[in-house]
């Protein structure tokens, strides 16, 4: 019989500072593996905890370099401390002086401290991700950081599986003896999959997740309100022309094939567009966006976003959100 594991709130909060995610996971425990935990997570954050447990989330860490609050989760201390072990271990003295002064910018102007997944990155990487981000406009930051605590909340779930060695005396089933060594291999995994990025640039493979969400997903903000759009209705289709792709400047009627439809929520996320699958089918997708009925005395009647999915690329995660103001719009590949 497969064991079921259960988790307090303190225990989940160590894992994401937000107490509402950590209230939300409680909830839906017991889970029956880790990829489930994870799962759940991906979602509570992404669509039930809002902007201020975002900012709670964000207020737990410390700053990258700084010290530890003494009021801070003890546990979520030491793992941070941990996560930073490699930028602490190639730091030197005016790195690390470099490091404080870009820090105490950047909080100034997006008001929350610097988020990094740090596990396995030197000084130097985090300080040149930290500049490369400082131009940002403070929305687009805000859900770059998002993505952060994310990847940072999933390793601290393996770490947090792999303490449960034993059941409490009131479980019906004990785990395998072998399950601290398997959930340690899996911390191993997900360390390996968010700091690969030098590997992925070289075509090197590395164990691949199970994926948890859709591979295509997006979210739309009201930059002119500043706040998530919500009820804007999405549509994902995929090229199946006669020509191997869309053509610049020629008709594509009968060339689209609608893979999924959905509506944005309050956070601006929306439904699922496409069928969870492992691997995507590449080739080139459109998503649009139905935004004169959002801002009716808009310019754009509706907007759509066509990009390519490569060969090499069907195993990733692509996210394409929409910055959206009556009278102007952006957008890039988020993960």
């Amino acid at each position: 019989m497969a064991s079921n594991y259960d988790f307090g709130e303190e225990e989940f909060q160590a894992c994401c500072g937000s107490s509402k995610f950590a209230k939300e996971m409680v909830s839906a425990s017991p889970f029956s593996s880790l990829e489930q935990a994870i799962a759940a997570a991906r979602h509570i954050w992404f669509n039930q905890v809002d902007v201020s447990g975002w900012l709670e989330a964000f207020s737990a860490h410390p700053r990258i370099g700084g010290q530890v609050s003494k009021s801070s989760n003890q546990t979520s201390a030491q793992w941070s401390k941990g996560e930073q072990s490699t930028a602490m271990a190639t730091a030197t003295g005016s790195s690390l002086q470099e490091l404080a002064e870009w820090n105490i910018q950047y909080q100034q102007k997006f008001g929350f401290v610097f988020l990094i997944c740090a596990s396995g990155r030197s000084t130097s990487e985090i300080l040149a991700e930290l500049k490369k981000r400082y131009p940002n406009r403070p929305i687009v930051e805000f859900e770059i950081a998002a993505q952060e605590q994310m990847k940072i909340t999933e390793l601290r779930l393996a770490k947090l599986f792999s303490t449960k060695q034993n059941t409490s005396s009131t479980r019906e089933s004990h785990p395998p003896p072998d399950f601290a060594r398997k959930v340690e291999d899996r911390v191993n995994v997900i360390g390996g999959h968010l700091g690969a990025t030098s590997e992925a640039s070289t075509g090197k493979t590395s164990q691949i997740l199970t994926r948890t969400r859709p591979p295509i997903t997006t979210h739309v903000l009201d930059v002119a309100r500043g706040s998530p759009a919500a009820g804007i209705d999405v549509c994902l289709e995929r090229w199946i022309g006669t020509q191997p792709r869309p053509l610049f400047g020629e008709g594509d009627v009968g060339g689209w094939a609608l893979e999924g439809t959905s509506a944005t929520d309050k956070d601006g996320r929306s439904g699922q567009l496409l069928s969870m699958v492992e691997a995507i089918n590449p080739g080139i997708y459109r998503i649009s966006f139905n935004t004169g009925k959002y801002f009716p005395a808009g310019f754009f009647p509706y907007v759509s976003i066509v990009f390519e999915i490569r060969e090499s690329q069907k195993l990733e995660h692509f996210h394409v959100p929409l910055l959206l103001s009556p009278f102007s719009f952006s957008t890039y590949r988020g993960s």
